[in-house]
C-alpha cells in the first residue's frame, strides 16, 4: 500500500533532503547516467508485500546474480547485463567494483526486501518521488521509504539492497535494475560501507545524544552527519530512522560552522581565512575532522603547508570540543580551480 502524507509533511521531507545534499554534496555519478530528462508525471512504488511474489523473485534472483559477478570482479558481464545508457558509459562502475572487490570476495550477501518502482509518462520526470510503504500522520513509519531520483525516464525499476559480511568490512550493496522484457538490467551500482572507524550509524547517533547532552553541539552536529551518512544504504533512499536523523541534526545545528555554502572566518597568524566546510572523514580505525578553506594559490606546497598547520591550530582553538570527538584534523587548502593540498596533524600534537 502506498499512502501519501498530507502537504506540510511532504514538504518537510524534501526540505530534509534538500538538507542532506548540501551536506556531504551528493551526487549519483556516472552510475545513474540512465536517470536523466525533464518533466514529471505519475509515479508509484511497490513494497516487496505489494508486489506480486514472481516480480520479487525475478529482482532477488537478478541481484544475487549480479552480486555474484561482482564479487568475482566480472565487469565485462555486468556491462553485457546492464541497460544501453550505462554500458555505454560504464567506467564509474567498473572503478566501483574493484575498489570493493577485497570487501565483496568471499562475503555473504542477505537480501532485504526489494522495491518496485513505476515511473509513468511518455516522458522523463524532472523529479520522481516514489513514497514506498505506510506512511502515518507524522510521515514515515518503520517499514516505510522514500526515494527521489531527479530525471528518471519512464519504466519500472526495481531497487534491490544487500547486506555484505565477511570480506574486508561490513558493506550494503544496492543495485538499481530496469525491466527490459522478461530481464532485469543493472541501471545502478552503489557499495556503500556500513560503518566509519569501526562504528555503525546507532553508535554515532548515541554519541551524538552524548555530545548535545553536554552542549557540545559541534561534535555532536558532525556525529548527526556521520549517523546519517551510515544509515541509509543510497543517498536516494531515506526511511523513518534517517528522517529522525534530519529532524535531530536540525536541533544540535551550530551557528558558527560553515553550511549550505556560507563560510566562516578565523584569524590564523594575523590572517583571516575563509572556511567552506568542516565534516568527519572515517580513515582506518580513527576519525578525523576536515576543514576546507579558500586559497588563492596551492603551488607553493611549504607556504601552504604551514598556513594548513595555522588553520588546524586556529580550528582547534575555536572549537576545542573536537579534541574529545576526532584523533586528527585535516586541513584542506582550494583553489578557485578546485586544486588543493592538505595537511594532517594528529590532535594530541596540535598545541
Amino acid at each position: 500500500m502506498v499512502t501519501s502524507s498530507q502537504p506540510a509533511l511532504r514538504n518537510q521531507r524534501r526540505g530534509r533532503r534538500r538538507l542532506w545534499l548540501l551536506l556531504l554534496g551528493t551526487s549519483l555519478g556516472t552510475s545513474l547516467a540512465i536517470l536523466l530528462g525533464t518533466t514529471a508525471h505519475a509515479q508509484t512504488c511497490q513494497t516487496a508485500a505489494d508486489m506480486d511474489a514472481s516480480v520479487r523473485t525475478a529482482l532477488e534472483t537478478a541481484a544475487k546474480r549480479y552480486f555474484e559477478l561482482a564479487e568475482r570482479g566480472d565487469v565485462a558481464a555486468l556491462k553485457q547485463n546492464s541497460i544501453a545508457a550505462v554500458a555505454s558509459s560504464f567506467a564509474g562502475i567498473e572503478v566501483a567494483v574493484k575498489e570493493n572487490q577485497a570487501a565483496l570476495a568471499g562475503a555473504k550477501a542477505a537480501i532485504r526486501p526489494p522495491f518496485l518502482l513505476i515511473a509513468d509518462g511518455p516522458e522523463p520526470l524532472a523529479r520522481a518521488e516514489f513514497l514506498c510503504g505506510v506512511f502515518g500522520k507524522s510521515g514515515q513509519t518503520k517499514d516505510s521509504a522514500e526515494f527521489v531520483l531527479s530525471n528518471l525516464p519512464p519504466g519500472t525499476y526495481g531497487v534491490t539492497i544487500l547486506d555484505v559480511n565477511g570480506g574486508q568490512d561490513a558493506k550494503t550493496l544496492t543495485f538499481v535494475l530496469q525491466q527490459a522484457g522478461a530481464d532485469w538490467k543493472l541501471a545502478g551500482f552503489f557499495p556503500k560501507s556500513s560503518q566509519a572507524a569501526g562504528h555503525d550509524a546507532a553508535w554515532f547517533t548515541q554519541h551524538a545524544h552524548d555530545f548535545k547532552a553536554k552542549a557540545q553541539n559541534h561534535n555532536a552536529w558532525l556525529y548527526y552527519r556521520e549517523a546519517i551518512a551510515l544509515s541509509a544504504p543510497v543517498d536516494v533512499m531515506s526511511t523513518l530512522a534517517t528522517d529522525q536523523l534530519y529532524d535531530e541534526i536540525q536541533t544540535a545545528q551550530p551557528s558558527d560552522m560553515p553550511t549550505n555554502g556560507n563560510t566562516v572566518d578565523i584569524s590564523a597568524g594575523g590572517k583571516i581565512y575563509h572556511l567552506t566546510e568542516i565534516f568527519p572523514l572515517a580513515v582506518g580505525d580513527d576519525l578525523d575532522v576536515v576543514v576546507k578553506y579558500q586559497a588563492a594559490d596551492v603551488s607553493d606546497t611549504a607556504r601552504t603547508f604551514k598556513e594548513n598547520v595555522a588553520v588546524i591550530k586556529a580550528l582547534v582553538a575555536k572549537y576545542p570540543e573536537f579534541r574529545e570527538a576526532f584523533a586528527g584534523v585535516v586541513a584542506r587548502a582550494v583553489e578557485p580551480s578546485g586544486r588543493d593540498y592538505g595537511s594532517l596533524m594528529a590532535m594530541k600534537d596540535v598545541k
